[in-house]
């Protein structure tokens, strides 16, 4: 369901195996197993809104207030099925810099987890082990002015290392880069203006995604691994343990059985 080569660990579109609603018990990540569950809410809301009885078409433009809606609800479904409970059940609390987590006083098991949106799209990432952070971007995304970005925000290294890249590849290094580390930043749980600049992660396109370095003590046990999700679209994924699997998951609505 992903592969890990020399390029590191990836999970290709058709790594992500469909997974219809209703879950049932899903088994939790094992020790260096992420999961990532990728959800076109598109898709899911309009089949939510004809489950509550809306004439809306199976696939719909949600509004902003739809999208807010659908995004606590499935993240919650999902939740709720390793869990073992309704996705109701659910109590999810902000730390203090707004990291989202399952309330310690309800919920037993350790499952830590992600979530990042682009467009009507949602990627999820849980982790039973450490603290896990993901970030999902449109391949199409270029930067007006990259490397006055890089310069302003990246580390000096970084910036620099992305200056020798080759015009024509800056734009790919670039993306991946900020996707890279805006997923360590949510795993830390510090924002980008405290935490951006103080890391390295690897800018060379023909080498694995990796942490190179954190506030000048090496690598530690930052973890990165990379996800392509769907048709133009970019995954991240960050954790303070190994990654050496990825399982990737699709979730779709209700099946339409024939009778």
């Amino acid at each position: 369901m992903e592969h890990s080569n020399e390029m590191g660990v990836v999970a290709e579109p058709h790594d992500f195996v469909d997974c219809h609603i209703p879950l049932h018990h899903l088994e939790p990540p094992v020790r260096g197993e992420v999961h990532l569950w990728f959800l076109d809410l598109g898709s899911l809301g309009g089949a939510l809104n004809s489950a509550l009885g809306s004439r809306e078409s199976q696939k719909s433009t949600l509004s902003l207030s739809q999208l807010l809606f659908a995004r606590r609800f499935y993240l919650r479904l999902l939740l709720g099925a390793y869990l073992g409970l309704p996705g109701k059940s659910v109590i999810i609390n902000r730390k203090n810099r707004g990291k989202p987590v399952l309330d310690s006083d309800t919920h037993d098991m350790k499952l830590h987890f992600s979530m990042a949106k682009s467009e009507d799209k949602l990627l999820i990432g849980l982790s039973s082990t450490a603290h896990i952070g993901v970030d999902l971007e449109t391949t199409n995304r270029v930067a007006r002015d990259a490397m006055g970005v890089a310069c302003r925000y990246f580390s000096p290294a970084e910036a620099q290392s992305l200056a020798d890249v080759s015009p024509a590849e800056r734009d790919t290094a670039f993306l991946r880069t900020w996707a890279c580390k805006e997923a360590v930043v949510k795993a830390s749980g510090y924002g980008i203006a405290n935490q951006f600049g103080k890391f390295t992660v690897q800018t060379d396109l023909s080498r694995p995604v990796a942490v190179l370095d954190f506030e000048g003590n090496g690598p530690g046990e930052w973890s990165l691994a990379m996800a392509r999700p769907g048709e133009g679209f970019l995954g991240a994924v960050a954790t303070r343990d190994s990654i050496s699997k990825l399982r990737a998951f699709t979730l779709l609505p209700v099946s339409e059985i024939s009778g």
